[in-house]
């Protein structure tokens, strides 16, 4: 996948290949609910029965198509119709009468289920606003069975264009997603409701994907690194000073330090409290301790920096607040995380000049006055108003992690649930400042950091499983990787 789609850009692709490519609506159909069916086979080879609830739109066609396939091959097809079914229209009344040429006999939505696996085609990309009634009820009465469950294109009750759940959604084992893989599958918890995901893409054309830009899929490569040179110097690849590390905190600022290191910056220090010195030196003595009570020293080395990383165990002190306005007046390339997204929350005048900012939902939620159940219910225009609010890149933290500026940049293809860890932050914040010390642009920094950081966790969940999984097992991953 290259890119990730609205529900109004999946329609507009449907239109296209339609109209341009000379697809009929009814083949696309027929299309979806084979790949769905054969999804099912494939997952529940041993099944002889199946219940499929279809709703009122183009989602119930497709589920009236899986009916069809069943009946055909003599496996036991229940079709459990939510709502009028009068109200079927256009190819999805096509699909109905096709299901019912091969003895599929609908039954109230209401009915106790008789299949060994629920097909839920009962919404798809069809929902808009909160659940309501009937569908409430089948979505509850679904969940309640006990019985696993494959999704028609997306979970009834997820957002296809954020992955909110505004009260109840679909848990499926397995989705199966047409066209244009949809947003909303991938961030917030439209990823936990989804189950596995397959996409189908149906036979859509490159030609037509490419007259839809979506929300860029992005993927680590390695080529966009900085390339080294035969003859260059440590200074050639950037110095990034770390700000952090109150009482107590000093392992913060040293993991997002280390990361830089990994990352290929040339030098890397750090400002902290003068009794963290010793232990950081003692762990990685590649690195420049110093004391950030010393205001000269450290206005004169934040002066020499190339960028900057702002927050790690920064606290909530005043200690904190000093540092932070030290670093912004230096006026060089920072990435603010952790406290420091706190302080800037209450900052006035807000920082003018090249900045990325990387909040979790809880420290976005600070940020832009509102809740972190606010944030997740719509994560795509969340990011963006930090980008906008802030005059920043943006990276919104989290299972989908999204990255904006003026638009939306990509959502990371990488990453897994072993990285929500203490620390991973701190990691992230030190990826992203060492290639933004090494010269890379504020939008490239913060795309590439991300994916690499998240393509090193998920190197070291394979390798060594996600359970018990700690921010510093990714160094190793992250020296692989720009190797």
């Amino acid at each position: 996948m290259k890119a990730l789609y609205t529900s109004a850009q999946c329609r507009e692709l449907d239109r296209l290949m339609i109209e341009q490519e000379g697809v009929a609506g009814f083949e696309l159909m027929l299309r979806a609910g084979r790949a769905a069916f054969d999804e099912l086979l494939h997952r529940w080879s041993g099944i002889r029965s199946v219940s499929i609830c279809c709703g009122k739109g183009n989602n119930a066609g497709d589920g009236y198509i899986i009916a069809g396939l069943a009946q055909e091959i003599g496996l036991e097809a229940q079709l459990l119709q939510v709502g009028d079914a009068a109200q079927l229209s256009g190819d999805a009344a096509l699909a109905k009468a096709w299901a019912e040429e091969r003895d599929v006999v609908p039954s109230q939505g209401d009915a106790p289920f008789t299949g060994e696996v629920i097909v839920d085609a009962l919404l798809g990309t069809g929902l808009s606003g909160p659940l309501r009634e009937p569908f409430k009820t089948a979505v509850e009465h679904i969940n309640a069975s006990g019985l696993p469950v494959l999704a028609v294109d997306v979970p009834s009750g997820v957002d296809a264009d954020t992955g909110a759940v505004a009260d109840a959604a679909v848990r499926a084992e397995v989705t199966v997603s047409f066209i244009g893989a949809k947003l909303g599958l991938h961030t917030g918890p439209g990823l936990a409701a989804r189950g596995a995901l397959v996409q189908a893409g149906l036979g859509v054309t490159d030609a037509v994907l490419a007259q839809v830009p979506g929300c860029p899929w992005l993927q680590f490569d390695a080529a966009e690194l900085p390339a080294p040179t035969v003859n260059q110097h440590k200074h050639d690849m950037g110095h990034l000073v770390v700000v952090g590390g109150d009482a107590g905190m000093g392992g913060a600022p040293l993991m997002a330090a280390e990361a830089a290191l990994r990352t290929g910056t040339g030098l890397v220090s750090l400002l902290t409290r003068p009794e963290h010195q010793a232990a950081i030196l003692a762990r990685r003595p590649e690195l420049m301790a110093q004391d950030a009570d010393n205001a000269e020293r450290a206005t004169e080395l934040l002066g020499r920096a190339s960028a900057v990383v702002v927050g790690p165990g920064l606290g909530r002190a005043p200690w904190g607040e000093r540092l932070l306005r030290l670093a912004l007046a230096a006026g060089k390339p920072t990435v603010i995380d952790a406290d420091g997204l706190r302080w800037l929350a209450e900052l006035e005048p807000r920082p003018r000049g090249e900045l990325i900012i990387t909040p979790h939902p809880g420290e976005a939620a600070a940020l832009l006055g509102t809740s972190s159940t606010e944030i997740e219910a719509d994560r795509p225009a969340a990011a963006l108003a930090l980008a906008r609010q802030f005059d920043a890149v943006a990276v919104l933290k989290g299972p989908g992690t999204l990255c904006a500026a003026d638009e939306l940049l990509g959502l990371c293809a990488h990453g897994n649930p072993g990285m929500a860890t203490a620390g991973m932050g701190d990691v992230l914040a030190g990826v992203i400042g060492g290639l933004l010390a090494q010269g890379l642009d504020s939008q490239r920094a913060a795309t590439l950091g991300t994916c690499l950081h998240g393509w090193a966790g998920d190197q070291a969940a394979q390798r060594r499983g996600q359970r018990g999984l700690i921010a510093t097992d990714l160094f190793d991953f992250i020296a692989e990787a720009v190797a």
